[in-house]
């Protein structure tokens, strides 16, 4: 890391720790790539989407770097919690609120369910909102602000506040297997329930329907040949065939990264393109690219290999992570508003894909805008979407 760090006057925040930590975990897993050009971005046993004990998916950035902690540590079932979490597994509430220590069927207090000693937390973030009028300076809740019409939300002010809490591998770093066999065992299934597609010409329901029938924000042209590309002029991404690949997997997962390159386009995400090669903003757009595609391939139960021609890009990865935070921070940030469009419309293709017949898929055309897309979705599931969630179909 970069010696000239800056910082507060009282020292680093627990963000810029965070941080620190991230960059670190990342660089490790990229120099590892030089010894082995056929690693994916996630081994097997780590490549599953890390939720917490509610059932909740993390996203972004925080599931990026978990299944990267859970690859380096040894961790094989995806689940993380915060230590307050994890020891109110020890209590239970009754209907008057009453709290008592948990007990077995025939009334014995539970063995007490704890982190084991000297094991260290991870951080992960999350936003919070804080909404004001600044009128009468009343506060009310972000789920009742979201509920409000636009007039309505109008009249507030909302403050967003970027916090740090860490967790730990619920079954890696606690004693639950002893105390909780029960619940250690269903926390099992969820690596027992992992899809991997692999071997043959097919990948994930959605992502080929996406690809094959042209359903993306912009055209996938199939195109025999050697080269992958998203073009911002033309606004639209060229692919080799899919029997050119050694196999579905390989085929979806090529296409998604031109696909995270397509989310830049000025009418959706805004990111610039057209840097120079070896210069930074190059390295933070293909980085971003690469993890994004490795991240909904996760979702999906593909594995991401690295790109084929990603060995010209190390040195410019590394170099810049190797200045400091700042710039994996801004990565993680656009994958996370990259991968939540993507998934957003490929969770609108899974659900018409469950209608069957009465599927419609001419809903989805190339050059729907990201405000259409989001208006399939919702109407679509009849939900409405949490923005600190990313979601995906579950599997």
């Amino acid at each position: 890391m970069a010696a000239d760090k800056k910082y507060h006057s009282d020292g680093p925040s627990a963000a810029d720790r965070a941080l620190e930590r991230f960059t670190e975990l990342m660089i490790e897993k990229i120099q590892s790539f030089q010894g082995d050009w056929k690693k994916p971005w996630f081994m097997p046993g780590a490549a599953i989407p890390p939720q917490n004990l509610s059932g909740r998916h993390y996203n972004g950035g925080n599931s990026l770097m978990l299944m990267l902690q859970a690859e380096k540590m040894g961790y094989d079932i995806p689940v993380w919690g915060t230590f307050d979490r994890i020891t109110n597994l020890n209590y239970i509430k009754d209907k008057n609120g009453n709290v008592f220590q948990a007990r077995d069927k025939n009334g014995n207090k539970l063995p007490m369910v704890a982190v084991n000693k000297g094991e260290k937390s991870f951080p992960v973030f999350l936003t919070t909102f804080t909404v004001v009028n600044p009128q009468t300076k009343e506060r009310i809740p972000y789920d009742d602000y979201r509920n409000l019409s636009k007039e309505e939300q109008a009249k507030y002010k909302v403050y967003p506040k970027l916090q740090v809490f860490n967790v730990f591998n619920v079954a890696g770093q606690t004693n639950i297997a002893e105390t909780r066999p029960e619940l250690y065992e269903k926390l099992k299934q969820l690596a027992a329930g992992q899809i991997v597609h692999q071997g043959d010409l097919k990948s994930d329901p959605a992502i080929d329907r996406m690809i094959d029938d042209n359903l993306f924000f912009c055209p996938i042209n199939q195109v025999k040949g050697d080269k992958a590309y998203y073009s911002p002029a033309r606004d639209e991404i060229v692919i080799p065939t899919r029997e050119q690949f050694i196999d579905g997997e390989a085929f979806a997962t090529n296409t998604l990264h031109e696909c995270a390159h397509a989310t830049g386009a000025a009418s959706r995400l805004n990111r610039t393109m057209g840097h120079a090669f070896g210069s930074e903003e190059y390295a933070k757009e293909e980085l971003t690219a690469e993890l994004s595609a490795a991240l909904i391939a996760s979702q999906h139960g593909l594995t991401k290999h690295v790109k084929n021609d990603s060995a010209a890009y190390l040195k410019s990865w590394l170099g810049s992570l190797q200045q400091g935070p700042d710039f994996l921070k801004t990565v993680l940030s656009e994958v996370k508003r990259c991968t939540g469009m993507i998934n957003q419309r490929l969770d609108a293709i899974q659900l018409e894909l469950d209608k069957g017949e009465k599927a419609d898929f001419s809903l989805f055309r190339p050059g729907v805008s990201p405000q259409e897309g989001a208006q399939l979705a919702v109407a679509s599931k009849q939900v409405e979407e949490d923005d600190s969630q990313v979601h995906h179909r579950s599997r």
